[in-house]
This record gives structure tokens, sequence and C-alpha cells, in this order.
């Protein structure tokens, strides 16, 4: 089993609060499509063959492309790969991109899962975030994407936002479970360094909410998400019966994935590599044939670190026997403060595993970085 994930790095505007790969300048757009099929083809045989059950065009802004593109894109993924029927195709978009005819192309050409980045239905604070979508828009492409058919559609939703309190969550809270989405997304607010929302923290332009303040409205969502029926299967995800994410859950559970695209990044099990974040740099050295990612072969202590810092996130949590047969002695080494945390109720434990508990959500970060083995 395996995952294909696909960047694409174009955006209207920039948000203030982003710092993924990405360009506002949509000049090379034709050509950064013909190279991620290039990539797609030369790079086939990194999966050796394994059959891929999801597929994910992530950003940037994927639904910036157009139809054409993405049907030309599907084309190369499934004459290439062995991709099983039906796989989960999961494509993120922006609202103001979602026309009824560019929803229906999406159905048409395989596509079956939207991730839509709302990130607020308040018009002020999109504003702020310098989001290119109304609030209205916001929720009528939702309605929109149900109407064609779309049953698996996740949306994306920002806490701790500055200025804003937990009436104004709990009302975002609510718009989204009216909506009847499958599942929800909801990230708190950081201010990365290279942002507008960065520099104008480090100018006192701006005034973050207090952690107290960040906590309720996690606390807050976490109840109100689970009363309306979802399931927190992870820290910052939350999904209705069967609409867990199954390609980002594949990434917490260890599985193989291809990146493509610039900045991409893949993983087989035994090395990480990923590609170069330049637009320029990757178009020319994929169009030359020529080198255009790093590869890092991961030791035993990697692959430790990287299992406490997926799984733990998740409601899969720890298991102690994989830690004790696969990592005896980092385990060891780790087992005390695995307890310490207990005892703080960071965490719970059973006769199997270890899990993070709602307080330890909030301060995951923490936990894992004091747990790995350096």
């Amino acid at each position: 089993m395996a995952g294909i994930y696909i960047h694409i790095p174009f955006c209207k505007q920039a948000c203030h609060y982003c710092d993924f790969h990405f360009s506002t300048n949509q000049q090379q757009k034709a050509l950064m499509v013909k190279a991620i099929k290039q990539e797609l083809i030369t790079r086939s045989f990194y999966l050796k063959g394994q059959s891929v059950h999801t597929i994910y065009y992530g950003g940037g802004t994927p639904s910036l492309l157009s139809s054409e593109d993405i049907q030309s894109i599907q084309q190369v993924l499934h004459k290439h790969y062995q991709i099983i029927d039906n796989p989960e195709t999961t494509f993120e978009c922006n609202p103001d991109d979602l026309t009824i005819n560019y929803l229906q192309a999406l159905k048409q050409h395989g596509i079956n899962r939207l991730s839509i980045g709302i990130q607020s239905f308040d018009q002020d604070q999109l504003q702020k975030l310098n989001r290119a979508h109304s609030s209205e828009e916001a929720q009528i492409c939702v309605t929109n994407a149900q109407k064609i058919g779309f049953q698996n559609i996740t949306i994306d939703l920002m806490y701790g936002l500055p200025d804003t309190d937990i009436t104004y969550w709990e009302k975002q809270v609510e718009h989204a479970v009216n909506l009847g989405v499958s599942h929800i997304s909801a990230y708190c607010l950081t201010f990365e360094e290279k942002t507008v929302f960065g520099n104008w923290l480090k100018k006192g332009k701006i005034n973050p909410l207090s952690d107290d303040n960040n906590l309720a409205q996690f606390k807050s969502l976490i109840s109100k998400l689970s009363l309306a029926g979802y399931n927190q299967y992870e820290i910052s995800n939350f999904a209705k019966s069967d609409a867990i994410s199954k390609h980002n859950s594949a990434y917490w559970l260890g599985e193989n994935y291809l990146g493509i695209g610039p900045s991409a990044h893949s993983f087989n099990g035994t090395s990480r590599q990923w590609n170069t974040a330049n637009n320029n740099l990757y178009i020319n050295q994929i169009t030359n044939d020529k080198k255009h990612y790093e590869i890092e072969v991961l030791t035993e202590k990697d692959k430790y670190n990287e299992y406490i810092l997926t799984r733990l996130r998740t409601k899969w949590g720890l298991n102690k026997l994989h830690l004790k047969n696969t990592f005896p002695e980092y385990y060891e080494t780790s087992e005390k403060q695995l307890h310490t945390f207990v005892k703080k109720r960071h965490l719970s434990e059973t006769d199997t595993h270890f899990y993070i508990t709602e307080t330890g959500k909030f301060i995951a970060d923490h936990l894992t970085s004091e747990l790995f083995v350096i």
C-alpha cells in the first residue's frame, strides 16, 4: 500500500500566515504541469510496483489548475502506476475557485475527496488573513459540492486568531457542523518567521492570543465536535464514521509515499527525500534530467523518533510491543519519561499502548521533543 502526493506551487495571493512553498506568479504553470508529469514518469520506479491507494493534490492551490491539466496528470498517474480501483483522491481547493462547472470537472476526472481551505466563516477575519474568498463563498462552495455528489469533504479551520474569543470560535465550529461535512481539520495559528504575521509580530503590530485562550478554543473544538459525532483521530483532524483521511493516516502510520513537485517529500521506509523548493530550478532539473532532490538514509534512531513524532499524535498511540521489539535500546531510554508523562496526565497507559490525553494534545510538540533520542 502506498500513496502519491503532488505539490502544486501556485497561489492567487499570499495568506498572511502561510510559509508553505508557493509562488503568486503563475506564468510557469504550463511548464510546471509538464515537469510534474515528467517526474511522475521518471520516478515510477520509486514505489517498486506497490499498489497506490491514495492520491493527494496539495499546495499551494491545486484549484488554480485547469480541468485539462488535472485530466492530463490523472492520465499519467493511471498509466504508470498500479492504482487500485477508486483510490481516495484528495484535491485541495479554495472556495473562490469552486464554480459548478469546475466541481463537475473534478468529479469527472476522478477526484472524490475535496479539502477546502476555509479557515474562517467571518468576513473580517478572512480579510485579516488575506484570504481570497468571502464568507458567503465559504458556505456556498460546500453546498454546491454536496449537490453535485461530493460526499467526502473536509474543510480547514484556524483557531487562536488575534482579537478573537471563545464566542467567535464556537460560531465557526457551529457553521462547519451545520454544513454537514464529513471531516474537519482545525489548526492553531502559528507565527512563522518568514510570513506577514511573523514580521508584524516582530514589529509589535499584532498581538497573539494567550496560551490560555488558545487552549480554551482547542478544548471547545474537541467538545463540540465530539457532541456532533466527529472522532478526533489525530490532534488536528476530526472525522465522522469512515471519513478518516486515508492519505494523511498513511503518513502517521509509516506507509510509503512518493512526493511529486517542488518541495515534495518521499518516504520508502529506509530513506526520506525531498525535492528542490525552487520552481525555476525544479523545472530546469526535471527538463534536463538532472538530480532534483536530496536524500537522507534513516538511522534506527531516526526511525524511532519518527515513530514517536507521528504515532503519538493519533488515536492509535504508541504500541509498547512494537517499541520493545523494534527499538529496544531507545525504548528503554524513553520509558521513564513516558511514565512521567502518564503521572502528569499528559499520556494515558494501557497494557499495550500509550495514548496522548486531551491536555497532552495541546503540548504535543513538547512531549515528542522530550521523548526524542538525541
